[in-house]
């Protein structure tokens, strides 16, 4: 039985989703470490730490006719979105808002993410981030058709948008098993919409950060934080709409839902640090030409499911 808007989880889903956040900014600070052939210290978890605070302490960044209302606004949506979408993602029995369209209201929270890049892209008025902003547009362009097409699978297979139905819907079997691309298109989308790793493109360096360019201080590290609250937010949808939820042998359903999204959140980690940036044109004609066809065919599987039930 869902406890649907218990007052803890108003408090818990959000403390939830910083941690795991915060435990992908150390892992990924560990990968960084392994990579550049630095030895794995306790100090490896608490570079990311001093990294808040010497932000917090920055001196904003003053730019000569900047819309700072806009740009506020931008910045503070990435983050506020993130931890608005995990209102309807259910950990065990436990969600804050069991709301009957709740795959709807991730992915309009996630759509508001484009409002709030191409914000935080022009208000500045400067010409990198604005370039960062309208690369966003267009990777977001690309990887959405594809992820609205997994999501509408894993709603066709529960005949249902409420986020808690299609997780109890997989008891039997999961539908990673029989729906695997549509859980890879996710997975892919995610990395997309956090833009890390081989999605980054919106905050390249060869614009000099784009769209995290001109932020500096409060502002950049809200920024900063929305991309890695939304790969947890991310991480943590994919395990009620593909991985059964909270099913699982042996642990509390609250348990399994956290070992899940923690293994998926560390291959997302893992991902993001071993592909190359991709250019969002070619990201583009990958999306279009290559996902999304199969990313169709994939919603046809559980509606022939359901037809023959």
């Amino acid at each position: 039985m869902v406890e649907a808007g218990a007052w803890w989880t108003v408090l818990a889903a959000p403390a939830i989703l910083f941690g795991l956040a915060g435990l992908a900014v150390v892992g990924d600070a560990a990968l960084d470490a392994r990579g550049a052939g630095r030895p794995l210290t306790p100090g490896t978890a608490v570079r990311p730490l001093l990294a808040v605070s010497r932000a917090l302490l920055a001196q904003p960044r003053r730019l000569p006719a900047p819309d700072r209302l806009l740009w506020r606004a931008g910045v503070i949506t990435v983050p506020v979105a993130a931890v608005l979408s995990t209102l309807v993602i259910p950990f065990g029995g436990h969600v804050v808002a069991d709301l009957s369209v709740g795959v709807v209201w991730f992915n309009a929270m996630e759509a508001l993410t484009w409002a709030g890049l191409w914000l935080a892209g022009w208000g500045p008025n400067a010409a990198f981030s604005l370039i960062g902003g309208y690369r966003f547009l267009a990777q977001g362009l690309a990887y959405e058709l594809p992820l609205m097409f997994a999501l509408i699978s894993a709603a066709t297979g529960a005949r249902s948008l409420r986020v808690t139905d299609i997780a109890a819907a997989q008891h039997g079997l999961w539908y990673a098993v029989w729906m695997p691309f549509a859980l890879l298109v996710h997975l892919a989308a995610v990395l997309a919409f956090s833009f890390l790793g081989p999605f980054a493109y919106p905050a390249g360096r060869d614009i000099a950060g784009g769209v995290l360019g001109e932020t500096s201080g409060a502002d950049r590290l809200l920024l900063q934080a929305g991309r890695w609250l939304w790969l947890a937010a991310g991480a943590a949808m994919a395990v009620p709409l593909f991985l059964g939820g909270g099913a699982g042998p042996g642990l509390p359903a609250w348990a399994w839902s956290l070992v899940k999204t923690l293994l998926v959140l560390g291959l997302l980690v893992w991902v993001s640090r071993r592909l190359p940036v991709i250019r969002a044109d070619r990201y583009v004609e990958l999306a279009w030409v290559v996902l999304l066809p199969p990313a169709v065919l994939q919603v046809l599987v559980p509606a022939l499911v359901d037809l023959n039930l």
